[in-house]
């Protein structure tokens, strides 16, 4: 169980982030370049939100995986 609410809580945190903050962290590191050419602008962004997406999709893992600790029953000791 606790397996499954680190994925569903993963995956919800890194389409919030990759929808909501993705796109202002990829404007900002653009904006603080110049480029030659569009392609370099292209990767930088993919770069960007690859690199903003695996982040979330770490912490939200890490969250998830706290919270379901929290959730799981544990066995009571032998008497």
């Amino acid at each position: 169980m606790r397996y499954l609410i680190a994925m569903l809580v993963a995956i919800a945190v890194a389409a919030i982030v990759t929808v909501f903050v993705s796109p202002l962290l990829a404007n900002l590191a653009v904006d603080r370049f110049t480029f030659e050419s569009p392609d370099e602008v292209g990767n930088l962004e993919d770069g960007v939100y690859m690199l903003t997406s695996l982040a979330a999709l770490l912490v939200g893992w890490v969250i998830g995986w706290l919270v379901g600790g929290r959730l799981v029953s544990r066995p009571a000791p032998p008497a």
